[in-house]
Protein backbone atom coordinates (compact mmCIF):
# COMPACT_ATOMS: atom_id res chain seq x y z
CA UNK A 1 0.00 0.00 0.00
CA UNK A 2 1.94 3.11 -1.32
CA UNK A 3 2.09 6.23 1.05
CA UNK A 4 -0.78 8.60 -0.88
CA UNK A 5 -0.63 11.46 1.37
CA UNK A 6 2.81 13.31 -0.17
CA UNK A 7 3.94 12.71 -3.23
CA UNK A 8 7.74 12.41 -4.02
CA UNK A 9 7.98 15.94 -5.38
CA UNK A 10 6.71 17.25 -1.91
CA UNK A 11 8.85 14.85 0.11
CA UNK A 12 11.88 16.75 -1.62
CA UNK A 13 11.17 20.21 -0.89
CA UNK A 14 9.71 19.59 2.36
CA UNK A 15 12.64 16.83 3.44
CA UNK A 16 13.12 19.01 6.49
CA UNK A 17 9.94 19.34 7.71
CA UNK A 18 8.81 15.79 6.65
CA UNK A 19 11.76 14.27 8.40
CA UNK A 20 10.79 15.76 11.80
CA UNK A 21 7.67 14.41 11.39
CA UNK A 22 8.19 11.22 10.76
CA UNK A 23 10.40 10.68 13.25
CA UNK A 24 8.35 11.83 16.59
CA UNK A 25 6.71 8.99 18.31
CA UNK A 26 3.24 9.62 17.56
CA UNK A 27 1.79 6.10 16.09
CA UNK A 28 0.54 3.71 18.97
CA UNK A 29 2.36 0.55 19.51
CA UNK A 30 -1.32 -1.58 19.25
CA UNK A 31 -0.54 -0.71 15.05
CA UNK A 32 2.71 -2.59 15.34
CA UNK A 33 0.45 -5.62 17.78
CA UNK A 34 -1.76 -6.06 14.48
CA UNK A 35 1.15 -6.47 12.12
CA UNK A 36 2.68 -8.95 14.51
CA UNK A 37 -1.01 -10.31 14.92
CA UNK A 38 -0.54 -11.65 10.78
CA UNK A 39 2.22 -12.73 11.10
CA UNK A 40 0.42 -15.24 13.63
CA UNK A 41 -1.70 -16.07 11.59
CA UNK A 42 0.16 -16.46 8.63
CA UNK A 43 2.42 -18.80 11.00
CA UNK A 44 5.41 -17.06 10.48
CA UNK A 45 8.25 -15.10 12.56
CA UNK A 46 7.99 -11.11 12.50
CA UNK A 47 11.54 -10.43 13.92
CA UNK A 48 13.38 -9.86 10.61
CA UNK A 49 10.55 -6.60 10.15
CA UNK A 50 10.87 -5.73 13.61
CA UNK A 51 14.57 -5.44 13.42
CA UNK A 52 13.97 -3.47 10.02
CA UNK A 53 11.77 -0.90 11.84
CA UNK A 54 14.30 -1.04 14.70
CA UNK A 55 11.49 -2.15 17.28
CA UNK A 56 12.01 -3.98 19.87
CA UNK A 57 10.34 -6.97 20.86
CA UNK A 58 10.07 -5.47 24.59
CA UNK A 59 8.49 -2.86 23.11
CA UNK A 60 5.18 -4.91 21.94
CA UNK A 61 4.16 -5.17 25.69
CA UNK A 62 3.73 -1.83 26.89
CA UNK A 63 0.59 -0.52 25.60
CA UNK A 64 1.48 2.86 26.01
CA UNK A 65 4.86 2.99 23.66
CA UNK A 66 4.65 5.00 20.54
CA UNK A 67 6.88 4.44 17.79
CA UNK A 68 7.76 7.04 14.94
CA UNK A 69 5.96 7.63 11.41
CA UNK A 70 8.94 6.05 9.77
CA UNK A 71 9.45 3.03 11.92
CA UNK A 72 5.29 2.23 10.96
CA UNK A 73 6.75 2.53 7.58
CA UNK A 74 9.45 0.33 7.73
CA UNK A 75 8.06 -2.64 9.34
CA UNK A 76 4.49 -2.37 7.26
CA UNK A 77 6.58 -2.44 4.35
CA UNK A 78 8.72 -4.91 5.35
CA UNK A 79 5.59 -6.88 6.48
CA UNK A 80 4.04 -6.28 2.92
CA UNK A 81 6.23 -8.14 1.31
CA UNK A 82 7.31 -10.86 3.49
CA UNK A 83 3.49 -12.01 3.89
CA UNK A 84 3.14 -10.81 0.17
CA UNK A 85 -0.23 -9.02 1.61
CA UNK A 86 -0.95 -5.59 1.33
CA UNK A 87 -4.00 -6.09 3.80
CA UNK A 88 -1.67 -7.39 6.31
CA UNK A 89 -4.03 -10.03 7.34
CA UNK A 90 -7.21 -8.03 7.77
CA UNK A 91 -9.01 -9.46 4.99
CA UNK A 92 -10.02 -13.33 4.00
CA UNK A 93 -7.78 -13.30 1.07
CA UNK A 94 -4.62 -11.92 0.56
CA UNK A 95 -3.76 -8.49 -1.25
CA UNK A 96 -0.50 -9.36 -3.20
CA UNK A 97 1.81 -6.53 -3.64
CA UNK A 98 0.85 -3.94 -6.24
CA UNK A 99 -2.95 -4.03 -5.42
CA UNK A 100 -3.69 -0.87 -3.74
CA UNK A 101 -1.07 0.47 -6.48
CA UNK A 102 -3.26 -1.59 -9.53
CA UNK A 103 -6.73 0.53 -7.49
CA UNK A 104 -4.87 4.11 -8.03
CA UNK A 105 -3.80 3.08 -11.64
CA UNK A 106 -7.63 2.11 -12.36
CA UNK A 107 -8.60 5.77 -11.03
CA UNK A 108 -5.81 7.95 -12.83
CA UNK A 109 -8.01 8.42 -15.70
CA UNK A 110 -10.89 9.98 -14.46
CA UNK A 111 -11.91 13.53 -15.45
CA UNK A 112 -11.96 14.78 -11.64
CA UNK A 113 -12.02 13.36 -8.20
CA UNK A 114 -15.21 12.24 -7.83
CA UNK A 115 -14.92 9.72 -10.49
CA UNK A 116 -11.60 8.46 -9.39
CA UNK A 117 -12.91 7.87 -6.24
CA UNK A 118 -15.77 6.19 -7.16
CA UNK A 119 -14.34 3.87 -9.44
CA UNK A 120 -11.38 3.10 -6.59
CA UNK A 121 -14.33 2.16 -3.96
CA UNK A 122 -16.27 -0.33 -6.95
CA UNK A 123 -12.65 -1.99 -7.64
CA UNK A 124 -11.51 -2.69 -4.12
CA UNK A 125 -14.93 -4.54 -3.88
CA UNK A 126 -13.20 -6.56 -6.80
CA UNK A 127 -10.04 -7.63 -4.43
CA UNK A 128 -11.59 -7.83 -1.14
CA UNK A 129 -14.98 -8.14 -0.51
CA UNK A 130 -14.36 -8.21 3.20
CA UNK A 131 -15.36 -4.47 3.34
CA UNK A 132 -17.77 -2.21 0.99
CA UNK A 133 -17.26 1.50 0.53
CA UNK A 134 -19.96 3.79 -0.50
CA UNK A 135 -18.99 7.56 -1.69
CA UNK A 136 -22.05 9.94 -1.23
CA UNK A 137 -22.17 13.88 -2.11
CA UNK A 138 -25.37 15.45 -1.20
CA UNK A 139 -25.34 19.17 -1.15
CA UNK A 140 -21.87 20.69 -0.01
CA UNK A 141 -20.90 17.41 2.12
CA UNK A 142 -19.23 14.26 1.03
CA UNK A 143 -19.06 11.17 2.52
CA UNK A 144 -16.88 7.92 2.41
CA UNK A 145 -18.86 5.19 4.49
CA UNK A 146 -17.06 1.86 5.35
CA UNK A 147 -19.62 -0.72 5.57
CA UNK A 148 -18.60 -4.81 7.37
CA UNK A 149 -19.38 -7.27 5.64
CA UNK A 150 -17.15 -9.81 8.06
CA UNK A 151 -15.54 -10.20 11.63
CA UNK A 152 -12.32 -7.75 11.19
CA UNK A 153 -12.09 -9.06 15.20
CA UNK A 154 -8.30 -7.87 16.60
CA UNK A 155 -7.21 -6.04 13.41
CA UNK A 156 -10.57 -4.17 13.37
CA UNK A 157 -9.16 -0.72 13.89
CA UNK A 158 -5.79 -1.24 12.27
CA UNK A 159 -7.87 -2.26 9.16
CA UNK A 160 -10.42 0.53 9.35
CA UNK A 161 -7.38 3.33 10.18
CA UNK A 162 -5.36 1.76 7.22
CA UNK A 163 -7.98 1.54 4.35
CA UNK A 164 -9.31 5.17 5.45
CA UNK A 165 -6.16 6.89 5.32
CA UNK A 166 -5.48 5.38 1.99
CA UNK A 167 -8.19 6.46 0.47
CA UNK A 168 -7.91 9.73 1.69
CA UNK A 169 -4.41 9.87 1.11
CA UNK A 170 -4.81 8.72 -2.95
CA UNK A 171 -7.38 11.91 -2.95
CA UNK A 172 -5.38 14.54 -1.92
CA UNK A 173 -2.29 13.10 -3.85
CA UNK A 174 -4.70 12.65 -7.28
CA UNK A 175 -5.97 16.39 -6.86
CA UNK A 176 -2.52 18.19 -5.05
CA UNK A 177 -4.17 19.51 -2.56
CA UNK A 178 -5.06 18.89 1.40
CA UNK A 179 -8.67 18.14 1.69
CA UNK A 180 -9.96 19.29 4.86
CA UNK A 181 -11.63 16.99 6.98
CA UNK A 182 -14.98 17.75 8.62
CA UNK A 183 -15.31 15.22 10.98
CA UNK A 184 -14.32 10.84 11.23
CA UNK A 185 -15.98 8.24 12.79
CA UNK A 186 -15.62 4.83 14.04
CA UNK A 187 -17.70 2.02 15.18
CA UNK A 188 -15.50 0.79 17.68
CA UNK A 189 -15.07 2.19 21.33
CA UNK A 190 -12.74 5.05 21.73
CA UNK A 191 -9.29 3.12 22.58
CA UNK A 192 -6.51 4.63 24.71
CA UNK A 193 -4.18 6.06 21.69
CA UNK A 194 -7.53 8.03 20.66
CA UNK A 195 -5.14 11.16 20.61
CA UNK A 196 -3.32 10.42 17.58
CA UNK A 197 -6.73 10.13 15.49
CA UNK A 198 -6.31 14.25 15.49
CA UNK A 199 -2.54 13.98 13.94
CA UNK A 200 -4.21 10.79 11.55
CA UNK A 201 -7.36 12.52 10.18
CA UNK A 202 -6.94 16.34 12.08
CA UNK A 203 -10.42 16.80 12.21
CA UNK A 204 -13.17 15.88 15.15
CA UNK A 205 -13.21 12.31 15.61
CA UNK A 206 -16.34 10.54 17.57
CA UNK A 207 -16.03 7.16 18.49
CA UNK A 208 -19.00 4.14 18.97
CA UNK A 209 -20.92 6.02 16.23
CA UNK A 210 -21.91 3.98 13.54
CA UNK A 211 -19.85 2.76 11.02
CA UNK A 212 -16.44 4.16 10.26
CA UNK A 213 -16.74 7.20 7.97
CA UNK A 214 -14.91 10.63 7.31
CA UNK A 215 -16.70 13.60 5.65
CA UNK A 216 -15.41 16.93 3.73
CA UNK A 217 -16.67 19.76 1.62
CA UNK A 218 -18.17 17.79 -1.76
CA UNK A 219 -16.45 20.48 -4.08
CA UNK A 220 -13.27 18.74 -3.91
CA UNK A 221 -15.02 15.74 -5.76
CA UNK A 222 -15.38 18.16 -8.93
CA UNK A 223 -11.56 19.15 -8.86
CA UNK A 224 -9.78 18.04 -11.96
CA UNK A 225 -6.85 15.57 -11.29
CA UNK A 226 -3.25 16.77 -11.02
CA UNK A 227 -1.32 13.88 -11.75
CA UNK A 228 -0.56 11.23 -14.94
CA UNK A 229 1.08 8.02 -15.46
CA UNK A 230 4.51 9.57 -15.05
CA UNK A 231 3.77 10.58 -11.49
CA UNK A 232 2.12 7.70 -10.50
CA UNK A 233 4.93 5.56 -11.25
CA UNK A 234 7.09 8.12 -9.41
CA UNK A 235 4.87 7.75 -6.52
CA UNK A 236 4.02 3.89 -5.90
CA UNK A 237 8.27 3.28 -5.49
CA UNK A 238 7.55 4.93 -2.09
CA UNK A 239 5.62 1.96 -0.28
CA UNK A 240 4.71 3.76 3.03
CA UNK A 241 1.59 3.04 4.17
CA UNK A 242 0.25 4.82 6.79
CA UNK A 243 1.80 8.51 7.32
CA UNK A 244 0.92 11.66 9.57
CA UNK A 245 2.84 14.29 7.30
CA UNK A 246 -0.27 16.89 5.69
CA UNK A 247 -0.48 18.38 2.02
CA UNK A 248 -0.06 22.16 3.01
CA UNK A 249 -1.75 23.45 -0.29
CA UNK A 250 -5.24 23.49 0.14
CA UNK A 251 -6.62 24.14 -3.60
CA UNK A 252 -10.16 24.93 -1.40
CA UNK A 253 -9.14 27.15 1.20
CA UNK A 254 -9.80 29.92 -0.40
CA UNK A 255 -13.21 29.27 -1.79
CA UNK A 256 -13.91 27.56 1.97
CA UNK A 257 -12.76 31.03 3.68
CA UNK A 258 -15.09 33.28 1.55
CA UNK A 259 -18.22 30.91 2.00
CA UNK A 260 -17.63 31.22 5.52
CA UNK A 261 -17.09 35.05 5.78
CA UNK A 262 -20.58 35.27 3.42
CA UNK A 263 -22.58 32.58 5.66
CA UNK A 264 -21.22 32.91 9.38
CA UNK A 265 -20.13 36.56 9.44
CA UNK A 266 -20.28 36.60 13.40
CA UNK A 267 -18.06 34.17 13.68
CA UNK A 268 -15.62 35.17 11.48
CA UNK A 269 -14.87 38.91 12.68
CA UNK A 270 -11.04 37.79 13.33
CA UNK A 271 -8.25 35.57 11.98
CA UNK A 272 -8.38 33.39 15.50
CA UNK A 273 -12.15 32.85 15.04
CA UNK A 274 -12.36 32.08 11.09
CA UNK A 275 -9.37 29.63 11.76
CA UNK A 276 -10.95 28.05 14.58
CA UNK A 277 -14.28 27.29 11.83
CA UNK A 278 -12.15 26.01 9.72
CA UNK A 279 -9.96 23.89 11.98
CA UNK A 280 -6.29 25.39 11.76
CA UNK A 281 -4.40 27.74 13.47
CA UNK A 282 -4.29 31.64 12.30
CA UNK A 283 -0.80 31.22 11.21
CA UNK A 284 -1.46 28.65 9.11
CA UNK A 285 -4.35 30.11 7.61
CA UNK A 286 -2.33 32.99 6.86
CA UNK A 287 0.55 31.04 5.13
CA UNK A 288 -1.95 28.61 3.18
CA UNK A 289 -3.65 31.81 1.90
CA UNK A 290 -0.52 33.71 0.70
CA UNK A 291 0.14 30.43 -1.20
CA UNK A 292 -2.56 30.47 -3.39
CA UNK A 293 -1.99 34.29 -3.90
CA UNK A 294 -4.59 35.35 -1.91
CA UNK A 295 -5.27 36.95 1.51
CA UNK A 296 -7.68 36.97 4.16
CA UNK A 297 -7.75 41.12 4.17
CA UNK A 298 -8.29 41.24 0.31
CA UNK A 299 -11.02 38.06 0.54
CA UNK A 300 -13.13 40.19 3.52
CA UNK A 301 -12.58 43.08 1.14
CA UNK A 302 -14.93 40.83 -1.73
CA UNK A 303 -17.14 40.17 0.58
CA UNK A 304 -17.88 43.68 2.28
CA UNK A 305 -18.19 45.30 -1.55
CA UNK A 306 -20.26 42.83 -2.76
CA UNK A 307 -22.33 43.11 0.34
CA UNK A 308 -22.54 46.36 0.40
CA UNK A 309 -23.39 46.59 -3.87
CA UNK A 310 -26.02 44.10 -2.92
CA UNK A 311 -27.84 46.38 0.39
CA UNK A 312 -27.12 49.56 -1.74
CA UNK A 313 -29.18 48.54 -5.01
CA UNK A 314 -31.88 46.30 -3.18
CA UNK A 315 -32.85 48.45 0.06
CA UNK A 316 -33.27 52.04 0.62
CA UNK A 317 -31.38 51.58 4.11
CA UNK A 318 -29.24 54.69 5.29
CA UNK A 319 -25.50 55.08 4.61
CA UNK A 320 -24.77 54.52 7.77
CA UNK A 321 -26.34 51.36 8.44
CA UNK A 322 -25.20 49.85 6.04
CA UNK A 323 -21.57 50.66 7.28
CA UNK A 324 -22.93 48.91 10.19
CA UNK A 325 -24.00 45.87 7.93
CA UNK A 326 -20.72 45.44 6.38
CA UNK A 327 -18.50 45.56 9.24
CA UNK A 328 -17.36 49.16 9.76
CA UNK A 329 -17.16 51.11 12.85
CA UNK A 330 -18.34 54.54 11.27
CA UNK A 331 -19.92 55.73 7.70
CA UNK A 332 -16.50 57.53 6.82
CA UNK A 333 -14.18 54.41 6.88
CA UNK A 334 -16.95 52.49 5.01
CA UNK A 335 -17.25 55.30 2.23
CA UNK A 336 -13.54 55.55 2.13
CA UNK A 337 -12.83 52.14 1.73
CA UNK A 338 -16.21 51.77 -0.98
CA UNK A 339 -14.74 54.11 -3.51
CA UNK A 340 -11.39 52.39 -3.31
CA UNK A 341 -13.07 48.84 -4.23
CA UNK A 342 -15.59 50.79 -6.94
CA UNK A 343 -14.04 54.43 -7.72
CA UNK A 344 -17.46 55.86 -6.67
CA UNK A 345 -18.73 56.45 -3.36
CA UNK A 346 -21.62 54.30 -1.91
CA UNK A 347 -24.24 57.57 -3.13
CA UNK A 348 -23.04 57.69 -6.60
CA UNK A 349 -23.05 53.92 -7.04
CA UNK A 350 -27.06 53.66 -5.89
CA UNK A 351 -27.67 56.80 -8.12
CA UNK A 352 -26.50 55.05 -11.33
CA UNK A 353 -27.86 51.82 -10.13
CA UNK A 354 -24.40 50.24 -10.05
CA UNK A 355 -21.61 50.18 -12.57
Amino acid sequence: MPDLSQSTEQAHTQSVRGTHARSRAVTPIAFVQAIVEAYEKRGKDPAQALHCAQIKPTFLHNSKHRISALQMERISGAAMQELDDEGLGWFGRRLPWGSYGMLARASISAPNLGVALRRWCRHHGLIADDIGFKLISAGDQATLTITEHTDLKALREFCLVSVLRNFYGLACWLIDSRIALQGAQFPFPAPKHQDVYSVLFSCPTVFEAGPAMIRFDARYLELPLRRDEAALQLMLKRALPLTVLQYRRDRLLVQRVRQALITQPADTHSAEDLAALLAMSSRTLHRQLKEEGASLQSLKDEVRCLRAQELLLRTERPIKQLAQATGFKNEKSFIRAFRGWTGQSPTEFRRQGGF
